[in-house]
C-alpha cells in the first residue's frame, strides 16, 4: 500500500512516505510508543486511452497525438494505449475504434481521451452507443477541442449536444461538396480524374502473341483488371469478324 503516515504521541509528529502494509505501522507505533496514526492514500493515477482518427492516408494524426498528450499530462492521466484510424467518418468499420471498446471492456483503462467529438463516431446514434458503453463500464471521455467531458451529468448532456452539432457540421459540408460537383456537371465540367485512352489494337495483338496480362499491363501503364477487360471486350468483335 501506498500512502502518507501522520503520527502523532509522545515522540511528536512525524508526516512519512510510506510503501508497506498497515500492519507494519501498527508495530512500529507499539515500537515507538506512538498513540495515534493516520494514513492518508495516495491517490491512484488514472489510466488513459488515446483514440485519434483522421480521414485521408495523406493527413497525419500527430498533431492529434501532441495535443493529447499534453492534456494527459496536465491532468496527471497515465496513457497505457494509443489507438489510431485513417479512414472516413462515415465508415461504419474502424479497427482502432474496435479495438479500443474491446480493451475498454477488459478493463485497461479509466478516461479516453480524444481530439474532439467528431473524431469517434460516424452518427448521433453511433456517438450515443459509444458514450453509453463507456459509461456503463464507467470509463470517463473527454474531448480536447470542446474541453469537456461525461465526469458528470451536466457534462454528458453538453457532450450529447456537441455530438449533435458535430454530425450536422459534416452533413451540410457533405451535401455542399454534392452541390457542388452537380453544379460542375451542369456547366460541362469532368469530375474525377480523366478518363482512361486504351489502345485497344495493340492489346490484344500482344495477348495473341503469348504475352501474359502482366506484361502486357506494364506495357501500357494499365491495370491487370483493365487488360482482361479490354481482351474480353474484343473476343465477340473477332468472332463477328470471322
Amino acid at each position: 500500500m501506498q500512502g502518507f503516515v501522520s503520527s502523532a504521541g509522545k515522540t511528536g509528529i512525524a508526516f512519512v512516505y510510506l510503501d508497506v502494509g498497515i500492519s507494519f505501522l501498527e508495530e512500529s507505533a507499539r515500537s515507538l510508543h506512538i498513540s495515534d496514526i493516520y494514513v492518508i492514500l495516495k491517490p491512484a493515477m488514472k489510466r488513459a486511452a488515446l483514440y485519434m482518427r483522421v480521414s485521408t492516408l495523406d493527413q497525419h494524426p500527430e498533431t492529434q497525438l501532441y495535443d493529447l498528450r499534453q492534456m494527459a499530462a496536465q491532468r496527471g492521466f497515465e496513457i497505457v494505449q494509443e489507438y489510431t484510424d485513417r479512414i472516413s467518418g462515415a465508415k461504419a468499420r474502424r479497427p482502432g475504434l474496435d479495438e479500443m471498446m474491446r480493451d475498454a471492456r477488459r478493463g485497461c483503462f479509466d478516461v479516453v481521451l480524444v481530439w474532439a467529438s467528431d473524431r469517434i463516431a460516424r452518427s448521433v446514434k453511433h456517438f450515443l452507443e459509444v458514450l453509453d458503453e463507456l459509461n456503463r463500464l464507467k470509463i470517463e471521455y473527454v474531448s480536447f477541442r470542446e474541453n469537456i467531458g461525461t465526469g458528470g451529468p451536466l457534462g454528458r448532456a453538453i457532450v450529447i449536444i456537441v455530438g449533435a452539432v458535430a454530425e450536422l457540421e459534416r452533413n451540410l459540408i457533405i451535401e455542399r461538396v454534392r452541390a457542388g460537383m452537380r453544379r460542375a456537371r451542369l456547366e460541362g465540367q469532368h469530375i474525377g480524374r480523366p478518363p482512361l485512352v486504351l489502345d485497344h489494337g495493340a492489346i490484344f495483338p500482344d495477348r495473341q502473341c503469348g504475352q501474359s496480362l502482366g506484361q502486357i499491363a506494364r506495357t501500357h501503364s494499365i491495370s491487370r483488371a483493365t487488360v482482361h477487360r479490354v481482351i474480353h471486350s474484343e473476343i465477340p468483335a473477332q468472332s463477328a469478324v470471322s
